[in-house]
């Protein structure tokens, strides 16, 4: 790389990187990608003459984007079917975690998770829990089963992102040197963000991280969540009932095919305020989504339908929490962990974050879905 400074180099890849994974798709020419790389340039507003002083970089870049030490669509071809080798360091990193093939993420996510939790004990106590959810609802911008992992790896952090999404909305670079955090990709395997503390550049904006949330909720909004519920194969019945009634869950139909979803019908108490039939709502859900009705392969669900009665309420009731606090939402009681007497062993954080997830992905409001709303 002659007449290249690293410092300035560094700085510029997330620029370039950016340009590839939002102007190009997987396959795309040499000469349509570096095209995305000029074009981005010029968005950026760097003129003429900026861009052709910058020539020898972004030769660099596309050089190791050829060579394949960079890779901008890690789970598809490049140019013109070209798919070069993966490091094999990750190849076993890969392996060691989510299991020789694609199918068996699931599993190795969950290994991975149970691992690191009986390492470290970081959550054997309602204390350490309660830290938790509190560091989860927190994180919006990240589903509430990749803010654990977060919080495992670097518990006080405030705000996170990708090197793309830094320099795409913020105009900030990681730091010479920072180092990368790990979380899980919606398709998989995985995908690496950076502390806005190792990140470098324009201000953050005040609002940068804040998402809008719905403590007052209106009926209109509440009627759109059950909208996006019934498209999930989850017929909603109304209850006209007593204030001690609040909802409950059922299966009705199993699939048809092996890999289909299940049939099945929530009702919730319609004489609740729309805050509570929310929560309600979400805690019926929990339970599909936590395995308590059994398993559903066509929505990734296991059957744990023999687990302890007061162990599925106590899950179901922490999912719901998290749903609820995270989009400003408070339930009627906070008590949940308090009362549960430290039984911590028996306890599944796995299951209760990865059903958090899911719920929130039924309801239309999932993270990544807001923060493109946001963007």
């Amino acid at each position: 790389m002659t007449d290249i400074a690293p410092r300035t180099y560094a700085t510029l890849k997330p620029l370039f990187l950016a340009a590839l994974t939002s102007r190009t798709e997987p396959g795309a020419s040499y000469n349509r990608q570096q095209g995305a790389i000029l074009a981005h340039l010029k968005a950026s507003d760097y003129t003429s003459d900026d861009i052709e002083a910058l020539g020898p970089y972004i030769h660099a870049f596309m050089e190791e984007v050829v060579s394949g030490a960079v890779n901008p669509f890690p789970n598809g071809p490049f140019f013109d079917g070209f798919q070069p080798e993966p490091k094999p360091a990750f190849v076993a990193f890969q392996k060691d975690i989510f299991g020789p093939s694609s199918s068996g993420v699931a599993s190795g996510e969950r290994a991975l998770i149970e691992q690191l939790i009986a390492a470290t004990r970081l959550y054997d106590s309602s204390e350490a829990v309660e830290e938790l959810f509190a560091f989860t609802v927190r994180l919006r911008e990240f589903a509430p089963f990749n803010a654990m992992l977060l919080h495992i790896q670097k518990p006080g952090l405030t705000h996170v992102a990708t090197a793309q999404d830094w320099w795409a909305r913020f105009k900030r670079v990681p730091k010479k040197g920072a180092r990368p955090l790990l979380i899980l990709r919606t398709k998989g395997p995985v995908d690496f963000v950076f502390d806005v503390l190792d990140t470098e550049g324009r201000e953050l904006p005040v609002d940068a991280f804040a998402f809008p949330t719905f403590g007052d909720l209106a009926e209109q909004r509440f009627g759109a969540f059950m909208l996006s519920v019934k498209r999930e194969k989850i017929n909603i019945l109304p209850l006209d009932a007593g204030d001690a009634t609040a909802g409950w869950i059922k299966r009705i139909a199993m699939s048809k095919t092996p890999k289909g979803k299940n049939l099945y019908q929530l009702a919730y108490n319609q004489n609740h305020s729309a805050a509570t039939r929310f929560v309600t709502v979400a805690h019926e859900l929990a339970h599909l989504y936590l395995g308590h009705l059994g398993d559903d392969r066509g929505r990734r669900v296991p059957n744990r339908r023999d687990i302890p009665n007061a162990l599925r309420e106590v899950e179901a009731e922490m999912a719901a929490y998290l749903v609820a606090m995270r989009n400003g939402v408070k339930p009627r009681s906070e008590s949940y962990l308090a009362n549960y007497k430290g039984a911590f062993d028996a306890l599944n954080l796995y299951a209760v974050t990865r059903a958090a997830n899911a719920v929130e992905t039924a309801l239309g409001i999932s993270a990544q879905k807001l923060w493109n709303e946001k963007a």
